[in-house]
């Protein structure tokens, strides 16, 4: 079953209130606001392309009534209230099907928000973020900017990852020439920043995260600025790219999490002491899948854990083609960021999981 995430950026890191309001939807399962930024973060997942699109323009309205860039400030670069909004195809699903949807949440936004739209990435041939920020480029729907929220740029993606390293004592001129040379990574955009603490802030995407991962560019990063850095994951990772700062942060994990939480649910609103038990198992394994650190022990028994839930739930009559999916992604994902040497040391353990794995496909 295809699952797929969007990921959308507002440009709003300290109405907490506001922020809490516009990640209200179920299909939330991550929330990263910043304030020096003055930008949220949010991460959702499903398997209905309609309702994840649904939510997502729900979102967009609440922030173009409620958000004011005339009125805003913060580091970071923005065009419009609701400011980016990707929507990426996880595991086997088709880039194909997330394009379609980017463009017709783009229709949907003009139509009725009235906000002029930019596609980007597979949604527009390719085209880059920095292009429409340059200015460089004209809306793809609409004309003249929305008076308070701006513009949107709605695309569709592979995944990426977020991620910055902030220093003490870094002058702000040698953190852009780090910034400079840390794009000369494959996949790596770069940007410096000051921060309100005085501190400054390396801010990167990792676009091919199977290439070069959290670990490269941390470690990267603190050679060039002679210092240790203090990591900082945007939203969430891959297993197979995290590293320091991404406890917590792995994004099949916390799928899985996500899907024992809606399980628990189910289990809450049948009737019976065994059921009442059960949720709270549930619960349980939600709170702990949701804090699984990058330790390659720690991968392993977390893929094992997803893997095994399918199983639990059919038993109690609890699962759905939904649920079934997310876990098996999430199984999949982290089983594929257990190292060689890691399946070598846990060699039955790893064999077991892969004959679950083969026989869930």
């Amino acid at each position: 079953m295809a699952v797929f995430e969007a990921v959308p950026n507002f440009s709003e890191g300290r109405d907490q209130a506001l922020i809490d309001r516009l990640a209200a939807d179920r299909q939330v399962i991550d929330v990263h606001a910043d304030p020096d930024h003055n930008r949220s973060v949010l991460t959702l997942v499903g398997s209905d392309l309609t309702r994840l699109s649904n939510a997502l323009f729900a979102m967009i309205a609440q922030a173009t009534d409620r958000i004011d860039l005339r009125r805003h400030s913060g580091v970071h670069p923005r065009i419009g209230a609701a400011d980016v909004v990707p929507i990426v195809p996880l595991g086997g699903a088709d880039i194909a099907d997330a394009v379609t949807a980017a463009r017709t949440l783009g229709g949907l936004i003009w139509r009725e928000l009235g906000v002029p739209v930019y596609f980007y990435a597979d949604a527009a041939g390719g085209r880059r973020l920095a292009e429409v920020r340059s200015g460089r480029v004209e809306p793809d729907l609409g004309g003249t900017h929305h008076p308070n929220a701006g513009a949107v740029c709605v695309g569709a993606r592979p995944p990426l990852v977020a991620f910055n390293v902030a220093f003490n004592a870094l002058a702000m001129v040698r953190a852009r020439e780090i910034a400079a040379q840390m794009r000369e990574l494959p996949g790596v955009q770069a940007l410096a920043f000051q921060l309100a603490d005085g501190r400054t802030q390396i801010s990167m995407n990792l676009i091919r995260p199977d290439q070069t991962g959290v670990p490269d560019v941390y470690s990267r990063a603190c050679q060039l600025a002679g210092l240790q850095g203090e990591p900082e994951l945007v939203g969430l990772c891959p297993a197979i790219a995290a590293g320091p700062g991404c406890s917590g942060g792995l994004l099949e994990a916390r799928i899985a999490a996500h899907a024992a939480r809606a399980a628990a649910e189910r289990a809450r609103s049948r009737p019976g002491e065994e059921m009442a038990r059960l949720a709270e198992r549930l619960e349980a394994e939600s709170r702990s899948l949701a804090r699984v650190p990058p330790l390659q022990d720690e991968i392993l028994t977390a893929a094992e854990r997803s893997a095994a839930l399918p199983r639990v739930l059919r038993a109690a009559t609890l699962s759905s083609a939904e649920l079934d999916g997310l876990l098996t992604l999430s199984a999949a994902g982290l089983r594929t960021a257990v190292t060689a040497e890691t399946a070598g040391r846990f060699c039955q353990r790893v064999a077991l999981l892969d004959a679950w794995l083969d026989s869930a496909c």
